[in-house]
């Protein structure tokens, strides 16, 4: 059981700590043009893929996403959804706030102690549970 919940920890924090590299290594992906409609994809997907800055924390997230995948394998979906989605606000929060993004309000402090309380409460719950079991 601590190892589904471990590999749950790290999906939320891949996914979450991935979030603000991707938005700033998109960056300026609004101002390619292209000559026409058609072409318009393909030149933006060829900037992303040459932005090393997109494409490593890209990487990364896919990983987390693997690891998502094999995880529902083994863990319950009632615990897997809730740990893995709601950790990724968290870290992506985190993760923004330290490279330079928008800096948190008491409120978004407060969200984050009751995200975090809320995934113990369910972690504690399935052990206990599947513990009796």
């Amino acid at each position: 059981m601590l190892g589904e919940i471990t590999s749950l920890i790290a999906v939320g924090v891949l996914w979450g700590a991935t979030n603000p590299f991707i938005r700033k290594g998109s960056a300026g992906v609004e101002k390619v043009k292209a000559s026409h409609s058609s072409l318009q994809l393909f030149y933006e997907v060829k900037y992303l893929v040459y932005r090393w800055q997109y494409v490593i924390p890209f990487i990364l997230n896919q990983c987390g996403s693997v690891l998502y995948y094999i995880a529902l394998g083994t863990s319950d979906l009632t615990l897997a959804v809730p740990v893995a989605n709601s950790l990724t606000f968290v870290a992506t929060a985190i993760c923004g706030w330290a490279i330079g993004e928008e800096l948190p309000q008491r409120n978004t402090y407060l969200g984050i102690l009751l995200v975090l309380c809320g995934i113990v409460l369910c972690c504690v719950d399935k052990t206990y549970s599947h513990a009796a079991t």
